[in-house]
């Protein structure tokens, strides 16, 4: 059997007494305590041995710091505990605001000690163990760089195992930033010709007058500037793989033109007569309504037929949010190694907001609203306050068949705002009965403040 993990306790306190007594207090518990009188003392002690719960005097804390994880370089890793003799409801508010784990009054009483801690390190194996399941169903649900497991993305995954290695033309659609470029290398990797090159070009970007003589090429003096003879995309990527997004832009000269060398593998350059054979495998990609386009004379009828005979279409994020916590855990990893950090989650808070927001941007504004955030954290853990304010100050969308349906978290603070009313705004016996502790109580209390609700309104 497995040694259990032994987790280094620091106890910061110029009353060498309270140290002593919190190691009686956990005996025959896998910790092991240390001490310190100052706060120098305990920082060259916290990296030391970089301890899982720290004991701080309130008497050492800095109210002015923003987090009382500062002293420690602002690493969030560790559980800080305050004690103190006395304190005040809203002294203890801002000390749960400001990252404090609990409150603990002095003389300490050593069974609330030991359950404290042991409450701790549960906590602390408990997200070990998540976080290890997280990074289990990452390498489970990935699919040549993509993240997913909803059903619907499961069904694009397969269809594009089946036809990969016998594609000639395939036709990606859907919005903007739901990973088609993605699909279309998934595509390509897992075609016969992996070994050759995937070019990409966005039709949108290009002017039009140079649009032909990009993709088809062009000879010495077909048009002024052209200097000399210019090889075009397609004759680049002879053998090869081709992409080309944002296919509804192209102009209707250069879609005939598209037809042509995907109906006879022929093209001609720009100011040339001679006909050029090429080998290509064509994917395109779409945000827009083709076959509206087609309706209003925009899109060759001819050509979206020859495209759609194989087509893949990518859902909105909004309409697959069982994909939003693989996504999220994604681009945390991705995002922490890139920026140096070691950032282990997303809080509670944050990922309430994360899971209700529409993300009208798809998968890319998912992944710069999380890199954002993960420059922003100074802790390992994503707060609410590290997302952008457009997210934070997000309505909560509802619809006529949603009327009268709460979320969770009105819920929440409409019980404990009963609660509270049943028992005078008493507190502590508030917290006995939800079952929480008054930490979590006080975390609850700073939020709806922070919500815009009366502070008066839970006293009566």
């Amino acid at each position: 059997m497995a040694e259990p993990t032994v987790h280094w306790v620091l106890v910061i306190d110029p009353d060498v007494s309270v140290s002593e007594e919190v190691s009686r207090s956990l005996s025959g518990l896998p910790v092991a305590v240390l001490r310190a009188t100052e706060r120098s003392e305990a920082v060259d002690q916290y990296h030391r041995v970089l301890p899982r719960i720290i004991f701080l005097d309130s008497t050492l804390d800095d109210p002015a710091a923003r987090s009382v994880h500062d002293p420690f370089g602002g690493d969030a890793a560790a559980d800080v505990v305050l004690m103190a003799s006395r304190w005040t409801e809203s002294w203890a508010e801002q000390a749960v605001v400001r990252g404090a784990s609990d409150i603990l009054g002095k003389p300490l009483k050593s069974s609330r000690v030991r359950q404290l801690v042991s409450a701790l390190i549960q906590q602390a194996e408990t997200r070990r163990h998540t976080f290890e399941l997280d990074n289990k169903l990452l390498d489970a649900y990935q699919f040549q760089g993509i993240v997913a497991r909803s059903p619907s993305m499961l069904q694009v995954f397969s269809k594009v195992r089946r036809i990969a290695p016998y594609f000639q033309t395939v036709l990606v659609s859907g919005p903007t930033g739901t990973g088609k470029e993605l699909i279309a290398k998934a595509l390509h990797s897992l075609s016969l010709r992996s070994h050759t090159r995937l070019t990409v070009c966005n039709c949108s970007a290009l002017v039009e007058t140079l649009l032909e003589s990009e993709l088809f090429g062009h000879v010495k003096g077909a048009f002024t500037g052209a200097t000399q003879d210019k090889v075009g995309l397609f004759e680049y990527s002879n053998h090869g793989t081709v992409f080309l997004d944002e296919i509804g832009e192209l102009p209707l000269l250069s879609q005939a033109k598209l037809l042509r060398v995907l109906q006879s593998q022929e093209l001609q350059r720009v100011g040339s007569p001679i006909t050029h054979v090429v080998d290509v495998h064509v994917i395109c990609a779409t945000n827009r309504n083709l076959r509206a386009m087609v309706d209003e004379g925009k899109f060759r009828k001819d050509l979206y037929y020859r495209l759609s005979m194989i087509e893949i279409e990518l859902p909105p994020l909004r309409d697959r949010k069982e994909d939003l916590p693989l996504l999220q855990r994604y681009f945390l990893q991705r995002f922490s190694q890139m920026y140096g950090k070691t950032l282990r989650g997303i809080s509670r808070r944050a990922q309430i907001l994360l899971n209700r927001y529409p993300w009208p941007g798809n998968v890319r504004e998912l992944e710069n609203v999380v890199g954002n955030a993960c420059m922003m954290a100074d802790g390992d853990v994503i707060r609410d306050m590290d997302l952008p304010e457009t997210l934070r100050s997000h309505p909560i969308a509802s619809t006529n068949d949603d009327e009268g349906l709460i979320s969770f978290e009105e819920l929440e603070n409409r019980h404990l705002e009963y609660v509270l009313k049943r028992v005078h705004g008493n507190k502590v016996r508030a917290a006995e009965i939800l079952g929480i502790s008054r930490a979590t109580l006080y975390e609850m209390l700073a939020r709806r403040r922070q919500q815009g609700y009366p502070r008066n309104d839970l006293s009566a």
